[in-house]
């Protein structure tokens, strides 16, 4: 019995209860390694981010500077015309960078600091005084001392964008104004250089402004979490996404300086949209808004700029302009409120109405047809990837004041030359250069200057007709022939290799027997021209048009005379350039100079000057270009624009097609299409049709005199109308004109026989000058 009863008295072993403390803990020990390596993974990713290259910049591309002196070729409101553009503000009396004043007669420029492609200066007064067509004085206005050379600040004519979703302008926090960074800091995070990336004081704080407001009127959120969520995370709400966003907030405090988390930011922040491209940070934002760099904002500018952080599409000031005009104010009394600014700015800021530009009037994409050729350009020298460099600036040889004029040129004539012609599709492209440097100053690539589509200036090849006159000339002027040599002007027959007969006629349908070599080229007969370019041969002809500057192919059939050669009207204005030099070949460019991110000189145009032909024969053909205006084809120039010397050629095709100008002053060579894109008849000539564009381009843009140089060895001598001999005036009629004299055989005495009288309209040397003034 005892054995059982002690069996029955054994007790089951108690099992020992679980504790959950020790369970948390090993839970929390992985979640912190968890979080470690969470925590590790994003470091690596803020680290990657923030030491390397933190944005892809745009290629900021600028026009050339606007070089002032005493008796530049520059009107009054040229100038004001220049100022607009660089978004300079008028005011009763200049006292920052970025304003000006103006009077009948002068402006008075508070020009701004700028960092050029030779090297940086710093902002300066000027007192520039006109008259006319020109900058007559310039003074310093604080003591009237004079001034003999300035410079302006260039516009900003393009962003040339890698990324296209996003668009900025890089600033430092140095070039920052104080108030702005005020403003941000009092509004967004005032405790900014005390927390470390998030900070549980500023979300309480939030929560009972915004409660005692009745709305919304500040963040929880710090700049760093802000940032950190702009830089790496979605924009979603969840919990996730704040979580991240809070823990890379504080390895970005972590590892960074404040000023530099700042300055991030500012160049982060999302403030609007332009277009297809969100507009980021508050350097770009200025431009975007009120057309001005930041450090030129007024209080008010600077608080709608930070009054749109909270949302720029809820408080876009275009379309919703009282709400952010109210956000404004608020941002601008939390300042007062905190004795950032005194009452008296407050009240005058508040009462301050929104100064913004119009829409999309930012200041780029204003100069398609320009900007084609510098892509173009930039391609072939430097590859298709050289824009991929972050943060270049591309000093470009774009005229402002020249495209300017061009474009109203076009505008205003093409009008005018549909209404004449019944013709509504009508086009035009145009170049201006500086013959002098090779640069390109001005292109239009249609009727619509704006239009960023076909650009006809650089893609257009038509027969560029008598254009083509020049380079036979100056090539029989390179071979023995002078101005006063005497060309046959009767019927000729050409006959093919396939048996068709070529008979060339001039366009008045007469024939004259025979004329002087600068009347066939100043008047552009025809037969004249193709009896020459035979003369001294197909072979010849070619080959100086390539010397000019023609590398397209070219064929060698006697219509090539006449201009059945097609070119652009860039292609001809790189011809003509060469002419212009008189025998200089320069390829023309639209880049000046290239500038890394750092500011470091990549590129400086430099090309030399090549000699292709000889000087004597250019300085010919110019001169004979000139007496195309002074009563030639082009004599409207001459009565429109009288006293002023030009050279120049008109072109036109066959059946009235196309019809051309190129023409040069002192300074710039132009050349202008007019046509149809279907080939169709234009019913215009050169003169009635593209002569007429240039001539309402130089009422704005202003004529310099053309003044020709001859070369060592060029004298006047007289010329026998009869032959084109060198002749006594005394004896017969002659023409005084430039020529080689040391290649001329001696002069012909008089002769028994009674002197041709010449033909009506030619001008005969003077007798009693003559005597007087006799030359060889």
């Amino acid at each position: 019995m005892a054995k059982k009863q002690t069996r029955k008295s054994r007790k089951k072993p108690v099992k020992p209860r679980r504790s959950w403390w020790g369970l948390l803990f090993k839970l929390a020990l992985v979640g912190a390694v968890l979080m470690g390596i969470f925590g590790i993974y994003l470091d690596g990713q803020v680290k990657e981010r923030f030491e390397g290259q933190k944005w892809a910049l745009p290629a900021l591309v600028y026009s050339r500077p606007l070089e002032l002196f005493p008796g530049q070729k520059l009107s009054h409101a040229q100038m004001l015309r220049e100022l607009q553009l660089l978004n300079y503000r008028k005011v009763a009396s200049p006292g920052r960078p970025g304003e000006y004043s103006v009077t009948d007669s002068r402006i008075e420029i508070h020009r701004r600091a700028f960092n050029f492609s030779d090297g940086a200066e710093a902002a300066r007064s000027m007192l520039l005084t006109f008259e006319g067509q020109r900058l007559k004085r310039m003074q310093n206005p604080g003591n009237g001392r004079e001034l003999g050379y300035a410079r302006m600040d260039p516009v900003l004519l393009d962003r040339l964008n890698v990324e296209q979703r996003e668009d900025r302008l890089l600033v430092r926090l140095e070039q920052v104004p104080p108030l702005l960074v005020t403003a941000l800091l009092t509004v967004e995070d005032r405790d900014f250089y005390q927390h470390d990336g998030v900070s549980p004081l500023a979300i309480l704080r939030a929560l009972v402004v915004n409660i005692k407001a009745g709305r919304t009127v500040q963040g929880g959120s710090t700049l760093t979490q802000q940032l950190a969520k702009n830089f790496f995370l979605t924009q979603d709400r969840s919990l996730w996404r704040k979580i991240q966003e809070a823990y890379m907030a504080l390895i970005i405090d972590f590892r960074y300086e404040k000023d530099e988390i700042l300055e991030a930011y500012l160049n982060e922040v999302y403030l609007g949209q332009n277009g297809a491209q969100g507009v980021y940070g508050f350097g770009l934002a200025s431009y975007f808004y009120f057309g001005l760099p930041l450090s030129e904002l007024n209080p008010d500018q600077m608080a709608l700029m930070v009054a749109l952080v909270k949302g720029p599409s809820y408080y876009d000031p275009w379309r919703n302009a009282e709400r952010a005009q109210e956000r404004r104010d608020l941002v601008l009394r939390l300042l007062a409120n905190e004795g950032h600014i005194d009452r008296q700015t407050y009240e005058r800021a508040s009462s301050t109405p929104l100064q913004l530009i119009e829409r999309g009037r930012m200041g780029y994409g204003r100069t398609p047809g320009f900007m084609g050729l510098l892509r173009q350009e930039l391609k072939e020298r430097f590859g298709a990837d050289f824009l991929r460099q972050n943060g270049l600036k591309i000093f470009s040889s774009l005229d402002p004041i020249a495209q300017h004029s061009a474009e109203l040129a076009v505008i205003e004539q093409l009008k005018q030359l549909r209404a004449n012609t019944k013709k509504s599709d009508l086009e035009a492209a145009m170049v201006v250069t500086n013959w002098r440097k090779g640069e390109v100053s001005a292109v239009v690539g249609g009727a619509d200057p704006s239009f960023a589509g076909f650009n006809r200036a650089l893609s257009a090849r038509r027969p560029i007709g008598s254009l083509i006159k020049p380079a036979v000339y100056v090539e029989a002027l390179a071979n023995g022939y002078t101005l006063g040599s005497v060309i046959k002007d009767e019927p000729i027959s050409l006959r093919s290799d396939a048996g068709q007969v070529w008979r060339p006629n001039n366009y008045d349908r007469q024939f004259r027997g025979q004329v002087m070599l600068i009347d066939a080229l100043s008047k552009s007969l025809n037969v004249p021209t193709v009896n020459l370019g035979m003369a001294i041969g197909l072979d010849k002809v070619i080959e100086g048009l390539k010397r000019l500057g023609v590398e397209q192919p070219i064929p060698a059939y006697p219509s090539l005379m006449l201009g059945t050669l097609e070119l652009t009207p860039f292609e001809v204005n790189q011809m003509y350039l060469t002419l212009a030099n008189q025998g200089l070949y320069q390829p023309l460019t639209s880049i000046r100079a290239i500038q890394d991110e750092q500011g470091e000189l990549l590129y400086q145009h430099g090309a030399k000057a090549v000699r292709v032909l000889e000087p004597e024969a250019g300085y010919l053909a110019l001169y004979g270009m000139t007496k195309a205006v002074d009563g030639g084809t082009a004599a409207h120039l001459a009565a429109r624009f009288p006293n002023r010397v030009m050279a120049g050629k008109t072109g036109t095709t066959n059946d009235l097609r196309d019809t051309w100008y190129a023409g040069l002053d002192n300074e710039e060579l132009v050349s202008i299409w007019v046509g149809r894109d279907d080939n169709g008849v234009t019913g215009l000539t050169g003169s009635s049709g593209a002569l007429r564009v240039y001539s309402r381009y130089l009422d704005g843009r202003g004529v310099d005199s053309l003044e020709l140089t001859s070369p060592a060895g060029i004298d006047q001598v007289n010329f026998a109308v009869s032959d084109g001999m060198p002749a006594d005036p005394r004896c017969e009629p002659t023409r005084l004109l430039p020529a080689r004299a040391a290649d001329l055989p001696g002069i012909r005495g008089c002769r028994p026989s009674s002197p041709t009288l010449p033909e009506a309209g030619e001008q005969i040397s003077d007798w009693l000058k003559d005597i007087f003034n006799f030359a060889r």
